[in-house]
């Protein structure tokens, strides 16, 4: 089958926007399409233009042996400011709020469209960043790990705080919850992340910052550099008490009044980074 240039484009974007951060060899399309190198190489260097000019993310072409094609997914200041506001709308609903000042974020987290589109923000912030994997504690950073992770083209390791005859062999450490004050542990199977990863912590709400604290005492034991680490929400009014303060937030929440079940949701410091960049 003859392919014209146009029916070419649409399958080149279709496979590449699949595969996110994977470095596709160009002889993949020059056999589907018997062509030669040149003719796919220009069809690359329109997708590139539309693709950079449309902020759908960047194509990233490398050449000798090893050369390839890699679509990595980037979005710019205004997508960015338009997320942000819509799961700002989202979580601002007044009967989020629970006992103990914490909120209700299970239909959220569960919200698949929602979860790609913070993922395409978090991976655009950390987009230099070399990440190996992601590491989030089970279990409502799961889908957003998840999310995050299938953008960059890595694993995601879960840390859970039970044993489980099925992990194997495991790390653990002990740490202060930053709300309860007690101690509680963290744990990690040896064999989901290999040692001197880059990671990119992903959770879902940062209070006192205890259990981020866990985390990154944990990572020491794989001797793993923490590159980042992004909450979905943090409360505002437990700033002070953090020891780690390098975080992204999508939102901030403050002014918690559980007798009047009021809150104020306005935007983290994600989009200060985008400014940045």
């Amino acid at each position: 089958m003859k392919y014209k240039r146009s029916e070419r484009l649409v399958f080149i974007t279709e496979y590449l926007t699949r595969r996110p951060n994977a470095r596709v060899p160009l002889s993949t399309f020059v056999d589907k399409f018997t062509q030669a190198k040149s003719s796919i190489s220009e069809d690359l260097r329109i997708l590139k233009e539309v693709f950079e000019n449309e902020n759908i993310g960047k194509i990233v072409t490398t050449h000798g042996a090893n050369g390839g094609v890699t679509f990595i997914p980037k979005i710019d200041y205004h997508t960015a400011v338009e997320i942000v506001k819509e799961f700002e709308e989202e979580i601002s609903q007044s009967n989020r709020l629970l006992p103990g000042g914490y909120l209700y974020l299970s239909d959220i987290v569960g919200n698949a469209s929602l979860m790609t589109k913070l993922a395409d923000l978090v991976v655009t912030l950390y987009e230099d960043k070399h990440i190996d994997a992601v590491v989030t504690i089970a279990t409502k950073g799961i889908p957003m790990a998840h999310a995050v992770a299938t953008k960059l083209n890595v694993p995601v390791a879960v840390i859970r705080k039970d044993n489980k005859i099925t992990e194997g062999s495991t790390v653990s450490v002990n740490y202060v919850s930053g709300s309860t004050r007690k101690i509680e542990t963290m744990i990690l199977a040896k064999r989901t992340l290999k040692q001197g990863s880059r990671v990119l912590v992903i959770d879902d709400f940062l209070r006192a910052g205890g259990s981020i604290n866990g985390v990154i005492s944990l990572m020491e034991e794989f001797e793993a550099t923490v590159v980042g680490v992004t909450v979905l929400a943090e409360s505002k009014d437990n700033s002070g008490k953090r020891r780690y303060k390098e975080y992204t937030s999508i939102v901030k929440v403050s002014e918690i009044d559980e007798f009047n079940e009021t809150f104020t949701v306005e935007p983290g410091n994600c989009l200060d980074n985008f400014k940045k960049g």
